[in-house]
């Protein structure tokens, strides 16, 4: 089903009436939350164990084997590094992206608690919960308040003011996307706060002290200890884990990308969000997210972002039911004339190429209706 191409204007009590049945879905839904969710993630969690165990030990026999039997090293490193980029993706995603949310407090297991879960990647779960949760869950597509519009390096939406330093971005967007977990690990450092001269340097390095150590266990763990138990052949294991770092990099930009930097998502003003209502709220999450079409295993290996749209309307609801409401959330859209941006990824992810390579030079902002305080009046 197509995007619609035009959006109606609520009335007041339309709005809130729109956002009142997003509130009613959400109560129900969290209503019968329960044993099978417990279930699933459980679930899932053990199969980011058996896919790394798997992949790590087919990266030693890959490399230890190869040197009795030559034509085993090459398959075996291959399916070694694509099970072990599974588990890391998994891990990230659906476990600990979605963990970290608060999705399955209500659990009681301290290993899935969202206060104190960290994940296997350099960036640590304090400075995620910080950037992520709080203030681009808060200020969605927010100009100088949501810290994800362009990750201070590349200009995505013409609002943007360039600058000629962007006319690199489709190559600094190629580097972005292989080390996508060192981008998200110093987001929460304001780097360009210290260089621009705003920053004290003690600031600085206070903050990087926790960074810096989480940088370290996950360096010495991936590159270092799984390598060193393969003896003379570290090499073939360090380059296998690194190989699976870059795979699950590259994804997860894939896909945090297509979330949010389609031809359709907009970005708002800062007098935009002034005494927003909750209805208000809705609106601006619907207008500034995109979903991405597929099956199970598209939105298992996505952490179910495929539903952007459903996880910035219930981000404290499971997951893996975002399928079944996204059912409702549309039909909820379609009635109130709003459009329900998704695509498949070919689609969602050629937008957003675009986006990068268009914005890379100088671009006009699009046009604007006069605004209001408090309510979305973009074009």
């Amino acid at each position: 089903m197509s995007n619609a191409t035009t959006t109606r204007r609520l009335g007041a009590q339309e709005l809130e009436a729109f956002g009142a049945e997003l509130d009613a879905l959400h109560t129900r839904t969290m209503a019968q939350v329960g044993k099978v969710d417990a279930d699933y993630i459980r679930k899932v969690v053990r199969a980011v164990r058996y896919l790394a165990v798997a992949g790590r030990g087919l990266l030693f026999v890959g490399a230890i084997g190869g040197a009795f039997v030559p034509w085993l090293l090459i398959p075996a490193w291959i399916l070694g590094v694509l099970l072990l980029g599974a588990a890391k993706i998994l891990e990230n995603m659906e476990v600990g992206h979605n963990v970290m949310h608060g999705q399955y407090d209500w659990m009681g297991d301290p290993d899935l608690d969202s206060n104190r879960y960290e994940w296997d990647i350099v960036a640590t779960g304090d400075n995620w919960r910080h950037s992520h949760n709080f203030r681009h869950h808060t200020y969605t597509n927010v100009r100088g308040m949501d810290d994800d519009i362009g990750y201070g390096l590349l200009r995505i939406f013409p609002e943007q003011r360039w600058r000629p330093f962007y006319l690199l971005q489709p190559f600094i967007a190629v580097v972005f996307a292989l080390y996508f977990q060192w981008g998200v690990a110093i987001q929460e450092l304001k780097l360009g706060r210290w260089f621009a001269g705003k920053m004290p340097r003690g600031k600085l390095r206070r903050d990087f002290a926790p960074v810096g150590r989480k940088m370290g266990r996950q360096l010495l763990k991936d590159y270092l200890v799984f390598p060193a138990l393969a003896g003379p052949f570290f090499l073939p294991v360090l380059l296998g884990n690194l190989a699976a770092n870059g795979i699950r990099n590259v994804w997860t930009y894939v896909v945090i990308f297509c979330g949010h930097f389609t031809a359709d998502a907009e970005t708002f003003p800062k007098e935009s969000i002034r005494n927003e209502s909750r209805g208000h709220w809705y609106m601006r999450q619907l207008r500034g997210s995109s979903n991405i079409r597929g099956g199970r295993l598209m939105h298992l290996m996505t952490g179910n972002l495929s539903h952007q749209i459903e996880h910035h309307f219930f981000p404290d609801v499971p997951a893996h039911r975002y399928a079944a409401m996204a059912v409702e959330v549309r039909e909820i859209c379609a009635r109130y004339g709003q459009p329900y941006n998704t695509g498949s990824l070919a689609k969602q992810f050629g937008e957003v190429m675009w986006r990068i390579v268009r914005h890379a030079f100088p671009s006009r902002p699009r046009r604007v209706a006069a605004r209001k305080p408090g309510r979305l009046q973009e074009a």
